[in-house]
């Protein structure tokens, strides 16, 4: 937690005036045609709430403070009573007319307000999400936490709305929140509120791992997209998924909590560090990068579940080229090293050397900083993405391809293919 500080603080004043206003935030996305949801009405005083006919807004709406933060004052309204001035909310309860211009006026008098001292009251279209994600959630919105350093994503959870919750996605209030494996867009591990580790989830009876993200490489890119237009270095976007138009960023904060540790199983911090000082040229290379260097072993796994894949310590790879056509080869499995190696002729014959289009490079040993490119592999007929160290020490042996641990998950190394 108090490495979090150092990381807020490389954010330039700039930028983190966005996190302490959705409002701003919003005019910034729209300014830029990145996606947010419409916003219906804007409220900065009382004598507004006199202008506002409410049978008029578009159901369902959101209404919430443009400085509020944990869910605080966030009210959803599901749908209104035909022929009448009443509306439900997402805890299935009747709303009058009065009492939406009454949560207005308290969130104009600050009730629900984090920062500052000028209030205003925000009503939004409330997102229908993508059904493959809906249907694990009760009754509210599912979001997407990413967390994005150095214009790269280096972790990602969804959270769940909960009856605990009121149909709210706020971990605080008892949601569910579910690591995400950022190289598949699968998830991986749960835990509701940010006490209580869970295995299925309760809604839809399903395990936590293993479900597909939709429009995932999208929603990481829009991501960092976000954090680049704010000037953000490190910050958390929230998104939600629409079913037709894809991700669509909520909000973006420049202080987000540390709970979506507990959902991956796996420490923040030395993620950061991994990526701190790369150079990123834009949102697509930051998401590359991403997704060679944290792909998780358990979607690997997953796959696995269907039956151990065995190979041989000397197993043909099929190598996809610039064309996207297949090279078949004999590889060789080093468990010794942890990322994967290509022999630099073998990787400028399939064209896939491109000194401006470089994943990052790393150090090796005695030969010094050497490319890391991103490569497509088959392997017992399954399709590997990984980023691989170009060398070249592998022109001068019989291999072109040294197999690394990192993408052995899932394969049982004998004697005998099977």
């Amino acid at each position: 937690m108090n490495a979090r500080y150092f990381y807020t603080m490389l954010n330039p004043a700039a930028a983190k005036k966005y996190g302490f206003s959705k409002l701003r935030t919003k005019n910034l996305l729209k300014e830029h045609n990145l996606p947010t949801p419409e916003i219906y009405h804007v409220f900065e005083n009382n004598d507004q709430l006199k202008n506002i006919l409410w049978e008029t807004v578009p159901v369902p709406f959101v209404i919430k403070p443009a400085s509020g933060s944990a869910g605080k004052g966030v009210w959803v309204i599901n749908k209104k009573v035909a022929d009448k001035n009443v509306w439900i909310d997402s805890d299935n309860r009747r709303v009058t007319e009065e009492e939406l211009n009454l949560h207005v006026r308290n969130i104009l008098e600050g009730e629900f307000s984090t920062w500052g001292s000028e209030h205003k009251a925000i009503v939004e279209e409330k997102i229908t999400a993508h059904p493959k994600i809906a249907k694990h959630a009760y009754r509210g919105t599912p979001d997407i936490r990413v967390i994005v350093f150095n214009s790269i994503p280096v972790m990602a959870m969804m959270r769940l709305p909960t009856a605990e919750s009121h149909g709210r996605a706020n971990l605080d209030q008892g949601a569910i929140a579910v690591g995400i494996d950022i190289a598949t867009g699968t998830t991986t591990f749960g835990v509701q509120g940010k006490t209580t580790p869970i295995t299925r989830i309760p809604y839809s009876k399903r395990k936590v791992g293993g479900i597909t993200i939709p429009f995932w490489k999208e929603t990481l890119q829009t991501a960092v997209r976000g954090a680049q237009l704010a000037g953000y270095n490190f910050m958390g976007a929230d998104l939600f998924i629409h079913e037709e138009r894809g991700p669509l960023i909520v909000e973006l904060n420049g202080f987000p909590g540390l709970s979506i540790q507990l959902a991956n199983r796996a420490g923040l911090k030395r993620r950061l560090e991994r990526v701190e000082g790369l150079e990123v040229r834009n949102a697509e290379h930051g998401v590359k990068i991403a997704q060679a260097l944290f792909a998780e072993n358990f979607s690997d796994n997953i796959k696995a579940e269907e039956g151990l894949l065995i190979i041989s310590n000397k197993p043909t790879v099929s190598i996809f080229d610039k064309k996207r056509k297949l090279h078949s080869i004999e590889a060789l499995v080093n468990t010794g090293r942890f990322r994967s190696v290509i022999g630099e002729n073998f990787a400028e014959e399939l064209g896939l050397v491109n000194l401006e289009d470089l994943l990052w490079r790393q150090q090796e040993g005695i030969e010094g900083k050497l490319p890391v490119i991103e490569v497509n592999f088959q392997l017992k007929n399954r399709n590997v993405t990984t980023g691989m160290v170009v060398s070249k020490r592998l022109n001068k042996t019989n291999y072109k391809v040294e197999i690394g641990r990192r993408d052995l998950p899932g394969f049982l190394i004998g004697e005998v293919e099977v």
